[in-house]
């Protein structure tokens, strides 16, 4: 008899939806493991903005690719779904359920869909490109760049720099726009059975008001004077960086720099995290497989842990 691929559990979410709560209330029931899929858990140092879970929920139940990097660093999708793979196997061999529980969405695209050919940095046309966009601003280089491939444009912010380069250097180096070239890459199957939950909003207005909660306390819990205050201080920091650029890290820092108000920075950084959850869900409509659950149901948990249990029992 052909022995059966382990289960792994997906629990996708936008933000506020209630994805941490849900993974703690399985790892209760099922002996699991949590693989964080968020690309600003990676980063020591940034806890309060980026509700990163309490120690005492890390002490609750082993997490994984959480703190694992310094906020001068990078970490890309490519390190995350080898990191992903490793870590489901052994989590799998150690007779536990792995529960990969986050809101980056890109992170569980390429874990479905694997990794893509694309060309590698060209240091020359790179440095081309960065004097281009000191001369004419971002801006203007997200506009060329909808003229290339505006399929790529159209879910990119006009002032995500690295992003915005990154796909112009892919287009001019291969003369073929970075997103036909990403949709002729096969998928790789992944060495285990996933079941795919969503944990989406019936009602946009729900979700926007647990943003604007979630928001307010991260700033009474300290995120401002003490966090960003303190990453601002170190010296060795800039807007330029991933890090700096997750949502609400950028709005507190402009605040530090004088450049808001305290009713700006709030204001922003609301509309910057419900433009966040708005991309999230954007994501999880391309994922035709996913299991759909209503997060703003009080039985939502419940849901989920039923989902699991009878993939489990299978």
């Amino acid at each position: 008899m052909e022995k059966r691929p382990p289960l792994a559990v997906a629990i996708m979410g936008p933000t506020a939806s209630g994805k941490t709560a849900a993974a703690l209330e399985i790892a209760r029931r099922i002996p699991s493991e949590i693989i964080s899929v968020d690309s600003a858990l990676v980063y020591r140092e940034m806890d309060i903005g980026t509700a990163k879970p309490t120690t005492a929920e890390l002490a609750e139940v082993p997490h994984h690719l959480i703190d694992i990097i310094d906020p001068t660093e990078a970490y890309s999708a490519m390190q995350f779904r080898q990191d992903a793979l490793r870590l489901t196997q052994d989590i799998a061999a150690r007779g536990k359920l792995p529960l990969l529980v986050g809101g980056t969405m890109l992170y569980f695209k390429v874990l479905r869909d694997g990794l893509d050919e694309l060309p590698q940095a060209d240091p020359i046309l790179r440095a081309q490109l960065d004097e281009e966009a000191a001369q004419v601003g971002m801006p203007a280089m997200h506009a060329r760049l909808a003229t290339l491939d505006p399929v790529t444009a159209a879910r990119l912010k006009p002032n995500d720099s690295q992003r915005i380069q990154r796909a112009l250097e892919i287009t001019l180096l291969t003369g073929q726009p970075m997103s036909s070239l990403l949709s002729q890459k096969p998928a790789e199957p992944l060495p285990f059975t996933l079941l795919p939950l969503a944990l989406e909003p019936s009602e946009r207005a729900v979700l926007h008001e647990r943003i604007a909660l979630r928001f307010d306390l991260m700033l009474q819990g300290g995120a401002l004077e003490r966090e960003v205050a303190a990453l601002r201080a170190r010296g060795d920091l800039h807007l330029g960086l991933p890090s700096m650029r997750c949502v609400g890290y950028r709005q507190m820092w402009e605040y530090l720099d004088g450049s808001i108000d305290a009713a700006t920075l709030r204001e922003k950084g609301i509309a910057a995290t419900r433009q966040l959850a708005k991309r999230q869900l954007t994501w999880l409509r391309s994922m035709p497989e996913r299991i759909s659950i209503d997060c703003n149901r009080p039985d939502a948990t419940a849901e989920v842990l039923a989902r699991v249990q009878e993939a489990v029992d299978k």
